[in-house]
């Protein structure tokens, strides 16, 4: 157990964001899924700005690292207009 008052609240904070990032980081992961699964390039053209919204999001709160995001989103990039 923790000695100190604030090594407590530190404890806590971090579970409160590791659930919060693991939230986030879990439903960007669905999104990405779901483009990938689409046949429809209309529909795959409306979800591509929101995922890449999302991408960018999760690495300015560095939950991924900014160049896998853009890594990520150049591959997106490429399957829609694939399609």
């Amino acid at each position: 157990m923790a000695n100190h008052k604030s090594s407590v609240k530190r404890i806590r904070q971090t579970e409160v964001r590791k659930d919060s990032n693991k939230y986030y980081a879990k439903t960007t992961r669905n999104a990405l899924k779901t483009i990938r699964a689409t046949t429809s390039k209309e529909e795959a053209v409306v979800l591509l700005p929101k995922i890449t919204s999302m991408l960018d999001k999760l690495a300015k709160k560095n939950i991924i690292h900014k160049k896998k995001a853009s890594n990520l989103k150049s591959s997106l990039a490429k399957h829609v207009s694939s399609l």
